[in-house]
């Protein structure tokens, strides 16, 4: 998946170093905008020649209403894709755990014993 942002808050030029250590002076003069793009073309064409899918979501401008959005769409495709999978997205076995951890690491009373444990672990 690549985020194309179809507009950009502000045009920085990339300046030119004195002393070209890095090699990157070819870049002086772009735009940090038209280097992003050139990666995310880059990609989209080695992922197209590699046969690999590939996806574009396009975000018209970086704001809280696009932002919302995009965390939304994500969200929304990780549920479905869990129940695609047959997977519940929505059971986290692995978050009662590490909260199960922490709270002996943190001496809770009630988690001596498994305190003991992970600490014999660590």
């Amino acid at each position: 998946t690549v985020i194309n942002i179809e507009k950009s808050r502000e045009e920085i030029i990339i300046g030119e170093e004195p002393v070209d250590l890095d090699g990157l002076n070819y870049l002086a003069g772009k735009s940090v905008d038209f280097v992003n793009k050139s990666a995310m073309n880059g990609t989209i064409l080695a992922h197209t020649d590699g046969c690999v899918p590939n996806t574009i979501v396009n975000v018209p401008e970086v704001n809280e209403y696009f932002l919302g959005q995009l965390f939304y769409f994500f969200e929304f495709a990780c549920g479905v894709s869990g129940y695609v999978l047959g997977v519940n997205p929505f059971n986290q076995p692995g978050v009662e755990s590490y909260k199960k951890n922490m709270f002996a690491l943190l001496g809770k009373p009630g988690y001596e014993a498994q305190r003991e444990e992970l600490l014999k672990r660590l």
